[in-house]
């Protein structure tokens, strides 16, 4: 009679054939590999010191502000047709391809990557070190998208002619009733998890894989926390938004959307399907 594998023998099997497949092509991924692949990365994200954490996080505030910034750029100098709406777009993914692919710290790719070793191990020092990567990566990124918001509102870094479209894109972004930015925040979140889960495998198609994701967030009109920050900043920094408004109307409800979209309903549909091979 054969005796099942031990957990031990399992993983070490897993090992070998992740590094098998990486140095035949990442194409060969299978998900239960990609899986792993992801838990790794998950796992050194959560042991890196909090001043990394940290500045790696500002960088990803500051740089995400510049999906909003190509979006107004589109905007202003397109004409003003009905097709306009969906080539502006393609500004959005602007910022998502320099943050992903410059392995700075976003919050929502967080809600996969480091929740994967967390899943595998619900283990209370587990669920420590996620509250303090989250804790840290989400106030980082608040800090770089209200220092960029400053930069732009308040300093002659940009010209006068994007004002009115930066304007009009934060307000639509972070006036829209609470409970629509909430569930407009789910597919968001699962989308920005789409993208960590299929990068293992993208090999040079990774450019593409942001671009048509972070696109599709922007034209699909979801909400995304991090670069709806800067937006929300834009507005906070000129008096334009209340303290009430941003935080109760805005940031909570995007939160807890990226945040269920991301883990509750991807993450957990990427375990179920490789728990029982690994």
């Amino acid at each position: 009679m054969t005796r099942p594998k031990s957990r031990t023998s399992r993983r070490t099997q897993l090992d070998r054939e992740v590094q098998e497949a990486a140095m035949e092509g990442a194409s060969k991924l299978a998900p239960r590999m990609i899986y792993e692949v992801i838990r790794r990365d998950g796992e050194e994200e959560l042991n890196r010191p909090n001043r990394s954490l940290f500045w790696s996080g500002v960088a990803a505030g500051i740089m995400i502000s510049f999906s909003v910034l190509a979006e107004a750029v589109f905007r202003t100098y397109l004409p003003d047709a009905d097709w306009r709406f969906l080539v502006e777009n393609l500004g959005y993914a602007l910022g998502f391809i320099l943050v992903i692919m410059g392995r700075m710290q976003l919050f929502t790719e967080n809600t996969i990557s480091t929740v994967l070793p967390l899943i595998s191990r619900p283990y209370p020092k587990m669920f420590a070190k996620v509250a303090r990567l989250w804790s840290i990566v989400l106030g980082a990124n608040l800090v770089g998208a209200f220092a960029i918001a400053t930069l732009y509102a308040h300093t002659p870094a940009l010209p006068e002619t994007l004002t009115p479209a930066l304007i009009s894109l934060s307000e639509h972004a972070v006036k829209m009733p609470a409970g629509e930015s909430f569930f407009r925040a789910i597919p968001a979140g699962i989308l920005v998890a789409a993208i960590v889960w299929m990068l293992p495998q993208a090999e040079d198609s990774a450019f593409f894989v942001i671009l048509t994701f972070a696109w599709l967030i922007a034209a699909g009109d979801f909400t995304h926390i991090v670069a709806g920050s800067v937006e929300m900043a834009y507005l906070a920094v000129q008096g334009m938004l209340g303290f009430g408004e941003a935080v109760f109307g805005f940031f909570l409800p995007v939160l807890a959307g990226n945040i269920i979209g991301g883990t509750a309903i991807f993450a957990l549909m990427a375990w179920g399907q490789v728990k029982d091979e690994i």
